[in-house]
């Protein structure tokens, strides 16, 4: 079995890691006990390009289960967790192509290593896998039935193929799943970012203006996780409408021109270009931190900062001091998403339901993939309450059921005041 990992002898400490994950996925788990039993994947090759971490071998282990063969690559350079891959590649038999710190040429080699093995269904997170697939691997096109994808960088990219007629299979875009968004990226997001920054910096978060640019599901669960830990939180936005839920959910609500004057930490979370650019750093304060919770290293324009400062230097482990003739900024993780860099991710059981969410849009798209065009699909309701019940299963909670009387009532037109 072909792969490429830092080093085999981490298996077993990634082998834990992942069996720990795998107690707190009680969804993945019930959807991997189905496919061991109806093998929806049987004769199908899945390539993925993910974050190489506990939850997502577990989603590895849940596909192979239901018969598919299956090949991993990493979705970004810095979130790849080598005892992860080691386990995976050697413990697991599932071929692993990815290393924590791989430069720009390894990271496409590895994803085409995926793509070398010829995937008739493709797993992304970031839109990278499909991107490579319609831009140098064209040939392959008529093999892949169809992919799922995991964000909203992702599904953004998707969405535009689709309009520019370039998509050339459907997608089912799980990051829109009610039972991912509402929980991954609010609380998947929210906590895993805030532990980072803290585990990389360890300052005190009591006190201190926090700059969150972006107030989707994903700025919205910074800004609370750190409003309960008491940092003063200004959000920046530019959609009417989160800028307006921002203010009445109680935070402070300007333009990045006054929030980089005012700010000590600054968050983006946007999925944008250059939001934090270089006349904020020129505006900020001596000692401010800077990280990104989104999927690329765009949104701080990381080359003028490069060119405003006189020289860097590693002050902790992915903090970068950046001299500037007048203050330092520290930049984190290369602002690279801070989340996986400089910590672990989501945690296990948020990440359960939107890798069910996964697992189960792959099978759907098995059944139903040549009643459906090439474009971005929505995950079917269905799957998705079924996701939710499934985790409410799994906490212990019971939904109260309505009555027939009540049922009747809410179909009825007739009744009125």
């Amino acid at each position: 079995m072909a792969y490429d990992i830092s080093d085999p002898s981490l298996a077993p400490s990634g082998m834990s890691k992942i069996l720990w994950a795998d107690n707190n996925m009680t969804v993945l788990r019930q959807v991997r006990q189905q496919f061991e039993s109806r093998q929806p994947f049987l004769g199908y090759r899945i390539g993925a390009c993910l974050h190489v971490t506990a939850e997502t071998a577990n989603l590895m282990r849940t596909l192979k289960a239901g018969g598919a063969e299956v090949a991993l690559c990493a979705s970004n350079p810095l979130s790849t967790q080598d005892d992860i891959a080691a386990a995976l590649a050697t413990e697991l038999d599932i071929p692993v192509f990815a290393r924590r710190g791989e430069d720009n040429i390894t990271y496409y080699k590895h994803i085409n290593a995926v793509l070398d093995s010829r995937p008739h269904l493709t797993l992304d997170d970031g839109a990278d896998l499909i991107s490579e697939l319609h831009k140098k691997r064209k040939e392959q096109l008529p093999e892949v039935i169809g992919g799922t994808e995991q964000t909203t960088t992702g599904v953004t990219r998707l969405s535009s193929m689709a309009r520019n007629g370039v998509l050339q299979f459907p997608v089912m875009a799980v990051n829109n799943a009610k039972s991912k968004y509402l929980f991954d990226n609010r609380y998947g997001t929210g906590q895993s970012t805030i532990d980072a920054l803290m585990r990389s910096t360890n300052i005190l978060l009591a006190g201190k203006n926090m700059v969150v640019c972006g107030y989707g599901w994903c700025g919205k669960g910074v800004a609370m996780r750190a409003r309960g830990l008491g940092a003063i939180v200004i959000v920046v936005e530019v959609n009417p409408l989160h800028a307006l839920e921002a203010a009445m959910d109680g935070f402070f609500v300007t333009h990045m021109d006054q929030a980089a004057q005012l700010g000590d930490i600054f968050i983006t979370a946007t999925g944008d270009l250059n939001v934090i650019r270089r006349k904020h750093f020129a505006a900020m304060k001596d000692a401010a931190i800077l990280c990104n919770a989104g999927h690329f290293n765009s949104e701080i324009e990381i080359q003028a900062l490069e060119e405003l400062a006189s020289h860097k230097e590693e002050v902790r482990p992915l903090v970068d001091c950046y001299h500037l003739p007048d203050k330092r900024l520290y930049l984190l993780a290369q602002g690279r998403l801070i989340n996986l860099s400089c910590g672990d991710g989501h945690p296990a059981s948020v990440m359960d339901m939107s890798f069910a969410n996964q697992a189960l849009s792959l099978e759907h798209l098995v059944k139903h993939h040549r009643q459906l065009d090439k474009k971005v699909y929505p995950v079917p309701t269905d799957i998705d309450e079924e996701v939710a019940l499934m985790k409410l299963q799994g906490m212990g909670i019971e939904l109260h059921l309505r009555t027939r009387e009540q049922e009747d009532y809410q179909l009825a037109w007739e009744l009125g005041t």
